[in-house]
């Protein structure tokens, strides 16, 4: 071995350490969970029944149920995220005043926590004494209570998430914009490009690798969704807003069902590798 070798592993060694002890050993700890009817307060005494629990899982209506809801979520918020953050990096970075002010301003949300933006938008949304519904009243003599709607508790708790992340997606998009040859647009408008042919040909290309990032993060986070539910809905009303990470949290820790509810994230384990493989597919392109 020689030293270049040696010198390469000893950096990299806490690296692979952290990533052994903190990911690698509870991925596999986790598939092996979900291969018994776990008693997580007794290990030694747990029952294996191998695939038994994903086999209940695809025979589980409360599960469907969960994957439509984070389905739903997921619809409502990526593409308006992605789409949202760049039309605003793209205002942003034209020549207006008081740029910094708005960078502020769209990333300044993003800043807070969950907790905090959940009870926040859950006083924004209350029936009785919330802004909305004092504005929305004048419009109408009988404004929904928003969160306690299965038409508008989705909808709901997906705005306020928009609200909440959508900084994230403007800081990324901006910097890929600004890092776009200015030469590229002169020579366009030279060769008479319209506004839509630069942004078409120029900006979309220049910045496929940003807007495949912000999407994939996007899709993992929406996917993974639980705090704004948990906090806003605590899954309702009728269990319409409990999404997967929801539904495996009330197997794990309510009904202490951990082999199940094991299975249960391997299954959004799988889709999440499955949802980034075609993004990047699909947005990457074979050259990336």
């Amino acid at each position: 071995m020689d030293s270049e070798t040696r010198d390469g592993i000893l950096f990299a060694l806490p690296y692979l350490l952290v990533f052994s002890v903190f990911l690698l050993y509870p991925l596999l700890k986790g598939f092996y969970m979900s291969l018994f009817d776990w008693n997580a307060f007794n290990p030694s005494q747990s029952e294996f029944i191998l695939f038994e629990n994903y086999v209940r899982m695809l025979q589980d209506p409360a599960f469907y149920k969960a994957v439509r809801a984070t389905v739903v979520f997921v619809v409502l918020t990526v593409p308006t995220l992605v789409g949202l953050g760049l039309l605003l990096a793209l205002g942003v970075n034209q020549d207006i005043k008081g740029k910094r002010f708005l960078r502020t301003v769209f990333f300044s949300p993003y800043v807070l926590t969950v907790s905090v933006v959940s009870l926040i938008w859950a006083g924004l949304y209350a029936p009785e004494y919330g802004p909305l519904n004092y504005y929305v009243g004048f419009l109408m003599s009988n404004p929904p209570s928003w969160l306690n709607s299965f038409t508008f508790a989705m909808p709901a708790v997906a705005l306020a998430t928009i609200w909440w992340t959508v900084g994230f997606n403007f800081v990324i998009l901006l910097a890929a914009r600004q890092g776009v040859p200015e030469r590229l647009y002169e020579a366009a408008r030279i060769d008479g490009a319209s506004t839509w042919q630069a942004f078409k040909d120029i900006t979309l290309p220049q910045m496929r690798s940003a807007i495949m990032f912000v999407t994939t993060v996007q899709l993992i986070a929406s996917f993974q969704v639980f705090g704004q539910v948990f906090i806003m809905t605590n899954g309702g009303p009728g269990n319409s807003t409990q999404t997967l990470v929801m539904y495996l949290y009330r197997m794990a820790f309510r009904q202490q069902e951990f082999g199940y509810a094991a299975a249960i994230g391997y299954f959004l384990f799988f889709v999440l590798v499955s949802v980034s493989i075609i993004n990047y597919k699909f947005i990457g392109g074979d050259d990336e």
